[in-house]
């Protein structure tokens, strides 16, 4: 096992601020995917208040090999209560920024488009100031249930790459690359107003120019905002880290992102697709959009 360097070491969180985010989840009945998948900045970002709501979960109809959610077979029924808990706890939070993301549900005909809508629907209802950021699965390729999600109207619509082409099959065995990147096509050409955003993860085995045309390719479908992260092993049944790639590198990526016409690129050793993405309120500030240019969906 290759060695943790020290630039991938975190601070402790403080115990009063993360306890008392964790007993707003509890009271609720709420997932999240910083708990759900073991995320590294779970202690900053729940100092700071803010969390990435898992819903439809927390099992999931797919079993990628990289990740730390659990994999049922016959996951749950929605549960129609979970949209208004959702917004709840972003009223109890005061976010000023919201991130839902979800599990894989390929046993439903929309993909559970219908639950993320619900959930936006009930943000707007109960704490109207807040931005939302959606970071959805590829819904198998269903372009209507994608055009639900765009009619609610999320300031983001965010979708992971994960990683490059070649290793899709062993990383990403049930995704697809190509329709990963149509799914944000589809979005630039039904919402051209919706930011749209996308991130990998690193240190499993790509070269620097495999990375650097993904970077090319999401520019293509005119994507809006990268983050690039490094990959790390969450249990030893999981992959293995290949490489751990320098702070360097990383800020190498950005200003490689940046040149393409990237509007924001996140490239640390820590970055998740969720972290800092509250920034966005200043992204909508240096660079607006016109909500009368989007198409009817």
């Amino acid at each position: 096992m290759i060695a943790k360097p020290d630039w991938l070491r975190v601070k402790a969180p403080q115990r009063e601020r993360v306890s008392n985010v964790k007993t707003i989840l509890r009271d609720l009945e709420l997932n999240t995917v910083c708990e759900e998948a073991s995320c590294p900045n779970i202690g900053e970002c729940f100092n700071v208040g803010t969390a990435t709501f898992l819903i439809m979960g927390p099992a999931c109809t797919r079993a990628c090999p990289y990740c730390d959610i659990d994999f049922e077979k016959k996951p749950k029924a929605l549960d129609p209560s979970e949209p208004l808990r959702l917004a709840e706890a972003v009223r109890r939070l005061q976010l000023n920024h919201v991130v839902i993301t979800s599990v894989n549900r390929d046993d439903l005909p929309d993909g559970g488009a219908s639950q993320f809508v619900r959930c936006i629907e009930e943000i707007r209802h109960i704490s109207p100031q807040t931005t939302i950021e959606v970071l959805i699965p590829d819904l198998c390729g269903n372009w209507e249930a994608l055009a639900k999600i765009l009619k609610a109207e999320p300031e983001v619509l965010n979708h992971n790459t994960e990683t490059i082409p070649r290793l899709y099959r062993k990383i990403r065995p049930q995704g697809n690359y190509e329709r990963s990147l149509q799914l944000l096509r589809c979005t630039r050409e039904l919402a051209p107003w919706i930011y749209t955003k996308s991130g990998i993860m690193v240190g499993l085995g790509e070269t620097d120019g495999e990375v650097k045309a993904v970077m090319q390719d999401l520019r293509a479908v005119e994507c809006d905002i990268l983050t690039i992260g490094q990959y790390l092993q969450p249990s030893p049944k999981h992959l293995k880290v290949k490489e751990f790639i320098t702070p360097a590198q990383f800020n190498a990526w950005r200003e490689l992102g940046e040149s393409l016409g990237f509007i924001q690129v996140v490239s640390t050793p820590l970055t998740r697709s969720s972290y800092h993405a509250e920034e966005i309120k200043k992204i909508m500030e240096l660079y607006p959009r016109d909500k009368s240019a989007s198409i009817s969906v």
